[in-house]
């Protein structure tokens, strides 16, 4: 017997990223606006009768690994450690987010995975449903930072190392413009080179409720590791001045780069910049994208 479930990975982006503190394990304290957008990848997975527990990967990889140092895979294999499982597991993997971007595509597949794991599973919860369980969450966290946000990918506040999600309300409409210079930025090197003067704490309360309520400014749109990554790579700060001289309300980098989005008045305003851009700098990726909802 086969059972095949499929999701959409959503890609985020960051409309604040700010650094609180370093831990004594290392890991930074964040304060973060997370949102999903439309362009993302498509996951399936199939769980048929084979080696309990056994996981394979396939699809358009690219240089991705098909090993465990494929996150999707990782995922799995996590899964099957804490709950089991009975069946041979083959995940398909068809990406569109860019690695290296700031856009949490690796991890939004892990959740992905786990998503669907959980709808397969029989595992009694500590929640009402497995992907609000404290296991899940734990699981996910172990993962990677950004991994739990994608276990229920919706308009969020994340504090901690990713852990702490507090579901918020959408913005309104969210026109956008997401450019990838041809740069895979390493998280790891971007926080490694991240200067305390550079924290900037958490974000006023009265912040969050401005841009939920659709005043992106660039003020409230803060990323603290801007800075370090545009020194590396000077051309994040390029593309972002871009926006700025094409009219956008506020660009800003998202995560730990090398991805920048700018926010447009509407979605023809929006539609048209990202011809403009295609057009002017084939170098660049281009994807107009919005708000993305389950």
């Amino acid at each position: 017997m086969v059972k095949l479930l499929s999701a959409f990975a959503p890609a985020k982006i960051n409309l604040f990223l700010r650094v609180i503190g370093r831990r004594a394990d290392g890991y930074h304290e964040l304060d973060s606006l997370f949102v999903p957008i439309t362009l993302g990848d498509r996951v399936a997975l199939e769980a048929r009768d084979g080696r309990p527990g056994a996981v394979s990967i396939r699809g358009n990889l690219g240089d991705l690994p098909a090993d465990e140092r494929n996150l999707a895979v990782r995922a799995a294999h996590a899964f099957v450690a804490e709950f089991g499982c009975d069946r041979e597991l083959v995940i398909e993997l068809h990406k569109a987010i860019p690695a290296g971007a700031g856009l949490g595509g690796g991890s939004s597949d892990a959740g992905a995975v786990l998503r669907m794991l959980a709808a397969m599973s029989r595992v009694k919860a500590d929640a009402p449903n497995l992907l609000m369980s404290r296991r899940m969450v734990g699981l996910a966290a172990k993962l990677g930072a950004d991994v739990p946000f994608f276990l229920a990918p919706a308009p969020a506040h994340v504090r901690g190392i990713g852990e702490r999600i507090i579901p918020l309300a959408a913005p309104p409409a969210l026109p956008i413009v997401l450019v990838v210079p041809p740069i895979e930025a390493p998280t790891a090197l971007v926080y490694r080179e991240l200067e305390p003067a550079d924290w900037s704490g958490p974000a006023p309360e009265a912040d969050v409720a401005a841009l939920l309520a659709g005043d992106f400014r660039a003020e409230l749109m803060v990323n603290d590791l801007a800075r370090a990554a545009i020194a590396r790579w000077p051309e994040i700060g390029r593309v972002k001045a871009l926006f700025e001289t094409l009219g956008a309300r506020a660009a800003a980098m998202t995560g730990s780069g090398a991805g920048v989005f700018g926010i447009f008045r509407s979605f023809e305003e929006s539609a048209t910049v990202a011809a403009e851009l295609r057009q002017r700098e084939p170098a660049l990726r281009v994807f107009p994208a919005t708000l993305w909802s389950a």
